[in-house]
């Protein structure tokens, strides 16, 4: 079967908080200084108010860059809002060399796969009435679970101070294209990569999310850790996974420490 006949749905994914983050560097222009004059800030001006979400102050370690911010927030407005914190660093001498907006995002791959499979015994189709109800029915289930709002609304993690973010994207080469694999065998895929991850529960916090129509990349993927080796030990062991191996590209990976005085949650 040719890929052009494959017929392929978009899983249906389950989105929380709005996500940005900020890569700074000094100016240019700016005067040198050592590492440890990095300018600290109190975010809680800005974060005070909010419920929701939470922000961090990263120091960069090993990168040509000096900060990364990372903000959660419930509406794309409040990220805006957030998203002041690094022009107001201009006066300290750094300015903003990347950004990164995206949503926090749990894939369905295997409901969705079955709520496909049960439209074509049914005879109806992907998107119809009752494929429409069931989907809802299982999204407010899944949102119920402790396991999926801590995927959508991660807490602040307190007790793991280094943090890793990377963009990825999934292949769309020929002989390679994710978007041409039928729903089983993405939700196949899907499921062994995801059993790689469980296996380091309690080491790491991953935090994924969705930036499709957003940014060029397709995903953003933030690991917190308390050991920064254990970053290099869940990369490689998920680039040995057929998904990684055969339809996953990755952009530059920022590493860093978290500063305590500068995270705060709403």
């Amino acid at each position: 079967m040719s890929e052009t006949s494959v017929v392929a749905h978009p899983p249906e994914t389950i989105e929380g908080w709005y996500a940005l983050h900020q890569i700074l560097r000094r100016s240019s222009a700016a005067p040198a200084s050592r590492d440890d004059e990095i300018p600290r800030i109190d975010i809680s001006r800005i974060n005070g108010e909010l419920k929701d979400g939470w922000s961090a102050i990263c120091t960069l370690i090993g990168s040509i860059d000096s900060l990364m911010l990372i903000h959660f927030r419930r509406t794309v407005e409040e990220i805006h809002e957030a998203q002041q914190i690094g022009g107001m660093l201009r006066t300290a001498g750094l300015e903003v060399s990347y950004s990164f907006l995206s949503v926090t995002e749990a894939g369905l791959y295997h409901i969705t796969a079955e709520l496909a499979a049960d439209a074509t015994r049914r005879g109806g189709s992907v998107g119809d009435a009752e494929y429409t109800r069931q989907v809802k029915e299982r999204v407010d289930a899944e949102l119920a679970t402790d396991h999926v709002r801590r995927r959508v609304y991660p807490p602040f993690p307190a007790d793991m101070p280094y943090v890793c973010f990377y963009p990825m994207s999934k292949r769309r080469d020929t002989g390679q294209n994710w978007y041409t694999l039928s729903l089983d065998e993405r939700s196949r895929l899907m499921h062994a990569h995801g059993l790689t991850g469980r296996r380091y529960a309690g080491r790491v916090q991953q935090i994924i999310t969705g930036a499709i129509g957003f940014e060029s990349w397709e995903w953003g993927v933030t690991l917190f850790a308390k050991d920064p080796l254990t970053f290099k030990k869940l990369v490689t062991d998920m680039r040995f996974d057929e998904v990684s191996a055969k339809y996953a590209d990755f952009g530059e990976f920022y590493v860093g420490r978290v500063e305590p005085s500068g995270s705060t949650s709403g």
